[in-house]
């Protein structure tokens, strides 16, 4: 982000410049054979004028940025408050000090008096014109930034709520088809869904949350799953208990699991395995999904691809990476393999 620079920072430094510039300015005036209370006097009064006019640059610039071709408009504007600042030195100076050297010492110093004056405020605007093109520019970042995580979560919610319709209608298809001839696990399935909705809605808010929580989440899934498909469907879950305290995306696992679930189980009649492992590896949490799968049948019925999809979008957006999610088909077997970034 770019830097900022506040008020009171701003009036620190803006007070030590000019302490630095009334001394100078005495110095110079002391060399010329004028007395020290004269030139400091000179020297204060002078910078004091030229510290209000600066102000008022500053205040100018707060609430007017010229563009490139406005900048006549700026120089015009340090022109006019050099001379006015001239003027009020010529006038007022002699009239307080009132020594007849130092008048005529005024008034032949006149124009090196207004080239003083032009190039100090002139330095004045262009100071004050970079701190302010520097704070707008870090204020326009930062609202950016700031709009882009809206966006980001705002596209993350929605794929999650994408992902709760697309297994719930697929789990109330089940129970209608059960309802006929096997009303036990019809309602059976109804309490295994309505514990698996619970736990999702308790973890709605939450975008990321432990592996063991996650594991939970896909024990109640995966449970509505084994009443759809009985024997059938076989799960073997391994993991390193060093990984269970890791942060993952809220629902990852359940449509990678619900993705093995369709390519395997559905064009199968006699039993599959899933196998998910969950390891830490060189500074990555790392879980693979595999699952048999007939290359044929895969081939004649794709679906839509959208849970693997969705995971795959949901990493970009969260670790704007896109090789966290990879996919392996190898002697029927296909695999999943998300990499998660360890905190």
């Amino acid at each position: 982000m770019l830097p900022t620079i506040s008020f009171k920072r701003l009036s620190y430094l803006y007070g030590i410049w000019w302490l630095l510039w009334i001394a100078l300015l005495a110095g110079i005036h002391f060399e010329l054979e004028i007395n020290w209370t004269t030139a400091l006097t000179d020297s204060f009064i002078t910078n004091a004028v030229l510290a209000l006019s600066g102000f008022m640059l500053y205040n100018t610039l707060r609430y007017y940025q010229p563009a490139n071709e406005n900048f006549f408009y700026l120089r015009l504007w340090v022109f006019l408050l050099a001379i006015l600042d001239t003027a009020i030195g010529f006038y007022l100076l002699p009239r307080l000090i009132g020594e007849v050297p130092y008048t005529a010492y005024v008034e032949q110093g006149i124009y090196i008096r207004f080239a003083y004056n032009l190039l100090m405020l002139s330095t004045i605007s262009l100071i004050n014109w970079m701190a302010m093109w520097f704070q707008n520019r870090s204020e326009l970042e930062q609202r950016k930034q700031e709009t882009d995580a809206m966006a980001r979560e705002a596209e993350l919610m929605n794929l999650r709520k994408q992902l709760q319709p697309h297994f719930l209608f697929n789990s109330l298809n089940s129970i209608h088809t059960l309802a006929g001839n096997h009303s036990e696990k019809a309602r059976e399935m109804i309490e295994k869904l309505s514990d698996f909705l619970r736990h999702t809605l308790n973890r709605h808010n939450e975008e990321r949350i432990s592996v063991s929580e996650e594991l939970k989440g896909l024990e109640l899934y995966l449970d509505i799953e084994k009443i759809r498909f009985g024997d059938r469907l076989v799960v073997s879950i391994q993991t390193e208990g060093s990984c269970l305290a890791l942060k993952v995306p809220a629902l990852v696992l359940q449509p990678l699991v619900e993705n093995a679930i369709k390519f395997g189980v559905y064009q199968t009649l006699g039993q599959v395995e899933l196998n998910i492992h969950i390891r830490c590896l060189q500074g990555m949490l790392e879980i693979s999904i595999s699952n048999p799968f007939d290359a044929a049948e895969r081939t004649a019925n794709m679906g839509t691809g959208f849970g693997l999809d969705s995971v795959r979008r949901r990493m970009f957006l969260l670790y704007a990476r896109q090789d966290l999610l990879q996919i392996e088909e190898q002697n029927n077997t296909f695999t999943a393999t998300l990499r998660i970034p360890a905190p």
